[in-house]
């Protein structure tokens, strides 16, 4: 068995060209790129192997939990190669950072706030070169990065490390810590590693294009907040908890004032434009644990958990005032002005089923739109006394 150690490396150095060539023509996985050692030979020969593929396999098939197929995958490489501890890391695009999405041993709690830059320790090196790095003694090598033994208490003395990449775009990396006997790590045995790496690349894109496909299936394409349909699904969700918990809870149900004239003057991508604006002003508003929907046409609806109806119209009030004061549509020089009918209703107090809050709550709107407009009521109140 031939031993691999450790190169010298230029940490500040990007994805060379030729390595991302170094795949091989045949392609088993679409979009997924065949990073192999030179020279290992990657053929499963042995029946363990086989049997690990096997199972990776039936769990890509089985199941599109995320968490549940790269535990599948960490748990066989730690069947396979064994190392002390090991850890999946995933890139966080937005902010350019690996966090830990699964990591063992003692210290492995302490490390759930821990990010770490790309670029920065081995595993930021790993992220942003897209290269696999094999480093026998961490004590010589410059790009190690102590902050992680700081906080687990542990001693890193070697380190294997190869990227989770889909196509061109890292999506992780996957660490073993201690793995590296007196044997030493082989070209088969880092082989194998990044194959499975394949796998947990597989299994990120595949939940990453169902989460995407869920999100198409409960967002308004106009607004961008959540659809009708989502609403009836939180609403028993609420419902249910509320129940349980005795807590209350409230909806508001928001209608814009002559949103027709909008669209008769302006146009319907202008009046698309406007509702986009304000339902982002709304959820801007809302607390994290509050829910903004657009319901349909120029109605939305604003659900507030553990909310009693005394506060939701406090709350409706402010988004009423929001809508009413604010001038709309700047960029385009429209500078629309715009007034809403708005209604409240609440759980328990005002009914204890989806149904009859629903429509409760539209009932308190229209009570509004039919007779003052630019208002808000509440179901068994009526309407509400104007801000002066």
């Amino acid at each position: 068995m031939s031993t691999l150690t450790s190169e010298s490396h230029n940490p500040t150095k990007g994805v060379a060209e030729d390595s991302m060539r170094r795949s091989t023509d045949a392609r088993p996985f679409g979009g997924v790129e065949r990073r192999r050692t030179p020279g290992a030979d990657i053929s499963v020969e042995s029946s363990n192997e086989v049997t690990v593929f096997h199972e990776l396999g039936k769990a890509l098939t089985s199941s599109l939990q995320l968490d549940q197929v790269l535990r599948t995958i960490m748990e066989k490489i730690n069947e396979v190669l064994r190392p002390d501890t090991w850890s999946l890391l995933l890139m966080d695009q937005d902010k350019n950072e690996l966090y830990f999405q699964i990591a063992t041993g003692k210290g492995a709690e302490s490390l759930k706030d821990v990010r770490i830059k790309v670029g920065q320790g081995l595993a930021g090196w790993v992220a942003q070169t897209g290269e696999a790095v094999v480093v026998r003694d961490t004590a010589k090598d410059s790009r190690f990065f102590g902050q992680v033994d700081a906080k687990t208490k542990m001693e890193t003395r070697s380190i294997v490390a190869v990227p989770v990449r889909f196509r061109d775009q890292c999506l992780g990396v996957i660490e073993l810590i201690n793995s590296i006997g007196p044997e030493g790590f082989s070209a088969r045995d880092l082989a194998l590693l990044e194959a499975l790496a394949d796998y947990a690349a597989i299994a990120i894109e595949n939940a990453r294009h169902v989460q995407r496909i869920h999100e198409l299936t409960i967002t308004d394409d106009c607004t961008s907040l959540y659809n009708a349909r989502h609403l009836n699904f939180m609403l028993d969700t609420e419902i249910y908890r509320s129940h349980r918990y005795a807590f209350e809870f409230s909806l508001i149900f928001i209608d814009l004032d002559h949103f027709k004239s909008v669209n008769d003057t302006h146009g319907h991508l202008m009046g698309s434009k406007l509702l986009a604006e304000i339902g982002q002003a709304i959820k801007d508003k809302c607390r994290l644990i509050d829910l903004a929907f657009r319901y349909g046409g120029d109605e939305f609806v604003v659900l507030l958990p553990q909310t009693s109806k005394e506060n939701a119209l406090g709350v409706a009030r402010r988004l009423h005032k929001l809508i009413r004061e604010a001038v709309w549509l700047k960029d385009t020089g429209i500078n629309a002005h715009v007034t809403a009918s708005v209604g409240v209703a609440a759980y328990p107090s005002d009914s204890r089923t989806k149904a009859e809050l629903l429509h409760l709550a539209d009932e308190a709107m229209y009570l509004v739109k039919n007779t003052t407009r630019d208002s808000v009521a509440a179901s068994g109140v009526g309407l509400l006394a104007q801000d002066k």
